[in-house]
């Protein structure tokens, strides 16, 4: 765990974080990168209603990875959306991910991440599971500094926003301002926090 002094600035912070998460990860051994981020904890299905589509992100090589997710979700009736940019300016919008078993319907975006293909479906997620690079105990959300996720969930406030992370992102304070939003929920191999009021 990171333990910022509370004026630490969002970019440095950012960067040790993302060094922390990396050695982190290069340390895994390949068995256990299997097994983590498999599947849904029950109290974060239970979050999900049975009919929601699932929003999520592909995750980069350090990141908690999504892919497990995807597969149950999918598995379980869940219609899937990625996210998606027309180029680096645009907006983020989501586009339906049919077959998490198949990355083949995938190409790279503008920002090098895998999205779907322009004439896939449009679809607005009930549910989104967030990159992050940071988080609180108490649901704070430190983003990768673009601002992409934050303005998404701004234009769509009931949608319930929920992190997959590494115990080694969790920092005691992080940084507020004010389009900053909770998650509900975040995960981690051990433990999941629930966004205090």
């Amino acid at each position: 765990m990171v333990d910022p002094p509370p004026s630490l600035d969002k970019a440095r912070l950012r960067r040790q974080l993302r060094e922390a998460r990396r050695e982190h990860v290069a340390a895994l051994p390949d068995a256990v990168r299997a097994l983590v981020f498999s599947r849904p904890p029950a109290p974060l299905f239970e979050l999900v209603p049975k009919d929601a589509t699932s929003g999520l992100y592909h995750a980069n090589e350090a990141e908690a990875p999504t892919l497990g997710y995807a597969k149950w979700f999918h598995e379980n009736g869940h219609d899937l959306a990625l996210p998606w940019f027309a180029d680096r300016r645009s907006a983020m919008q989501f586009k339906s991910w049919q077959n998490p078993y198949d990355e083949g319907e995938l190409e790279i975006g503008p920002f090098g991440i895998l999205q779907p293909k322009p004439l896939s479906e449009d679809l607005s997620p009930d549910v989104l599971l967030v990159p992050l690079v940071g988080f609180s105990a108490e649901g704070d959300r430190l983003g990768q500094g673009g601002g992409n996720y934050d303005r998404w969930l701004a234009d769509h406030p009931n949608v319930i926003a929920i992190g997959l992370a590494w115990d080694c992102q969790r920092v005691d304070i992080l940084p507020r301002e004010a389009h900053d939003r909770k998650l509900a929920m975040i995960v981690t191999p051990t433990r999941i926090y629930e966004a205090r009021a």
